[in-house]
């Protein structure tokens, strides 16, 4: 069985003709499990995710903003995976599934990262307690707010120690980077 993930960082998400465009994304492209960054709500409802989601089979799990910046909504349909345990870190929210399907479990974890350098080891800190509580197959998305190679900055220059240290923590934590 195949879940459709979707993560995109929306850089806010108070504005309902915003959310008539994220529902209208997630709708056409029948996504199963949704990952929202940098949501910029301070208290997340069940009323803003239904405006978000499609259908009444939503459940959902969020970090709300602090003042205007950051925020994590994960949601999913409910008669696709199951919530079986959830874990909210500072930067992260992170969810135990089991397909409804075939009952394979795994773990999604949606993350904003640190804009200050200063918190970027405790967010580090953070995905590798994460990876410690299960032993399932592990799915992260989001957006770190880092880059690990120049190419991806816009004006390219030198590989940073920034940069080195977030490529260590990728292969520490056995992720893959995909493009």
């Amino acid at each position: 069985m195949k879940i459709k993930i979707l993560s995109w960082n929306v850089r806010g998400a108070n504005d309902s003709e915003k959310r008539k465009i994220i529902k209208s994304v997630i709708k056409s492209n029948k996504v199963d499990v949704v990952c929202l960054q940098e949501t910029k709500i301070k208290d997340m409802s069940t009323g803003i995710v239904r405006s978000l989601g499609v259908g009444r089979h939503i459940d959902w799990r969020a970090i709300n903003s602090k003042g205007a910046a950051g925020g994590v909504l994960v949601f999913w349909d409910n008669r696709v995976v199951d919530l079986l345990e959830v874990e909210e870190g500072m930067f992260s929210v992170s969810c135990l599934f089991k397909n409804c399907m075939d009952g394979m479990r795994w773990v999604f974890t949606g993350v904003y990262g640190p804009v200050c350098n200063r918190d970027r080891e405790v967010f580090w800190e953070e995905l590798g307690s994460i990876k410690g509580l299960w032993r399932d197959p592990w799915c992260v998305g989001g957006d770190f707010n880092m880059i690990r190679y120049s190419e991806e900055r816009s004006r390219g220059g030198e590989l940073s120690a920034s940069m080195r240290r977030f490529t260590e923590v990728v292969e520490d934590l056995e992720l893959r980077d995909y493009p």
